[in-house]
């Protein structure tokens, strides 16, 4: 049966995300001489980091947050961004307009904001700018349109809360589900669609006692490449300038995906992959899943003392809200 949600909320797709960090220098190294992106310098000491036509993708500003704070969500014009508003009213959100100087920033002409899980502020915004200069990047190119940016997961103490606020405020629709134990502790994964992307949004948390390690607001980001090659391409680079891997390369089996996960500056983690799944809600069947990854995806730089520390972290960090 094809899995699909009736939902007042339009048409949705990342648009871009917000970075906020004290290390604007080693941003830029990561990006661009990492990853392989795009970077323009703006005002105020910030920095647009492009991968296509779009004049931002990733608006990384300096303040001390060492995290993403701030997720947007692309609706087609203005009629729906106020299809949108109307929606979140229906369902007990108010939507808060960002101001004309903070949508410029974000290279669209409106959006509106609300509060998510963990102090992770969500964003929907109508407009985006678009450029024709040219790309300077060492990456072939970047797998957008109609699926968006990427990806983006989330982890929670309250998953399941967590999950079903993705479902009823955007509009999501589960493409499938993961279980594995990890150190002796079950992790359940729900990786929901919004469009043709496999997955836009995914929401961890652990079963039984209710922990959640991830300090930061989301736990990675990922972008897919035009080709293999640039994934291995910038899994080298990355490795030659140092920064560290937490896990090698290696394929999911739900999305299919071949990728790897670095650290970033900030502490949370990107996915480069490639070639991943489309889904078409008339044909698509939810599945699940008993493993994170068919084959790779081994842990690099982490130590037994990493994943310990990560435990205690869990078992005694406060409550944070989301």
């Amino acid at each position: 049966m094809a899995n699909n949600v009736s939902t007042g909320m339009p048409p949705l797709k990342v648009g871009y995300m917000v970075i906020e960090t004290d290390l604007m220098d080693d941003w830029r190294r990561f990006a661009v001489e990492g990853i392989g992106i795009h970077a323009d310098d703006l005002p105020g000491g910030a920095m647009a980091l492009r991968i296509d036509d779009y004049q931002r993708r990733f608006l990384v500003r300096p303040g001390p947050a060492e995290d993403v704070v701030a997720i947007g969500f692309e609706v087609e014009d203005i009629d729906a961004l106020e299809r949108a508003s109307r929606h979140l009213l229906n369902e007990g959100v108010t939507p808060e307009p960002l101001s004309q100087s903070d949508a410029s920033d974000r290279g669209v002409d409106a959006a509106f904001g609300f509060a998510g899980p963990k102090g992770l502020r969500f964003e929907i915004a109508a407009g985006a700018a678009r450029t024709n200069a040219p790309l300077d990047m060492s990456t072939s190119g970047f797998v957008t349109g109609p699926g968006g940016l990427g990806h983006f997961v989330i982890t929670s103490r309250r998953a399941t809360e967590v999950a079903a606020e993705v479902e009823r405020l955007f509009g999501a629709r589960l493409s499938d589900t993961i279980s594995q134990k990890v150190s002796g502790v079950q992790l359940e994964l729900s990786f929901y669609h919004l469009n043709q992307r496999h997955h836009s949004i995914a929401v961890g948390g652990t079963k039984g006692l209710k922990l959640d390690p991830i300090r930061k607001r989301v736990q990675h980001v990922s972008i897919e490449t035009a080709r293999l090659e640039d994934v291995t391409a910038a899994f080298g680079r990355l490795r030659k300038l140092g920064y560290k891997m937490a896990m090698g390369i290696g394929q999911h089996p739900n999305d299919e995906v071949i990728s790897f996960y670095v650290i970033t500056p900030s502490g949370f983690e990107l996915e480069l992959g490639w070639n991943s799944l489309l889904v078409d809600d008339e044909t698509w069947k939810v599945g699940h899943h008993d493993r994170m990854s068919a084959w790779g995806h081994f842990p690099e730089d982490i130590t037994a003392g990493d994943r310990l520390r990560t435990a205690w972290a869990a078992l005694t960090s406060p409550l944070r809200a989301g």
